[in-house]
């Protein structure tokens, strides 16, 4: 029954991910990986929220969901990308803000949570 949930979460996420990334980074004119940004910033606060919760919902949507939506192997591909192209510094930048507000997201989402 677990991995169907997390199945489940992942035939959402993934989809979700792709389209996410799309429509947000049409609206960017930049190099830097707005749409990756976006869904493991996105991600992560839905995990925070999460984390009290019973375990077949963090399955079907932290695991499942989640899983599919972030991306953090996109997220190495884009910095190699940029840093190969010579935009050194957005890469840098990709990987320090991604990190920064993923955590941030996180604590904010189990922050909220524990309201």
């Amino acid at each position: 029954m677990n991995w169907l949930m997390v199945v489940c979460g992942a035939v959402v996420g993934a989809p979700l991910r792709y389209l996410t990334d799309r429509a947000v980074q049409a609206r960017h004119d930049s190099v830097f990986p707005w749409g990756t940004f976006t869904v493991n910033v996105t991600g992560c606060l839905v995990l925070g929220l999460l984390t009290g919760a019973a375990t077949h919902i963090q399955l079907l949507l932290g695991t499942g969901l989640c899983g599919a939506l972030t991306t953090y192997s996109t997220l190495s591909y884009e910095t190699l990308r940029l840093a190969e192209t010579g935009a050194r510094v957005q890469a840098a930048l990709n990987v320090a803000v991604s990190v920064t507000a993923g955590l941030a997201a996180a604590f904010a989402g189990a922050a909220l949570a524990g309201r």
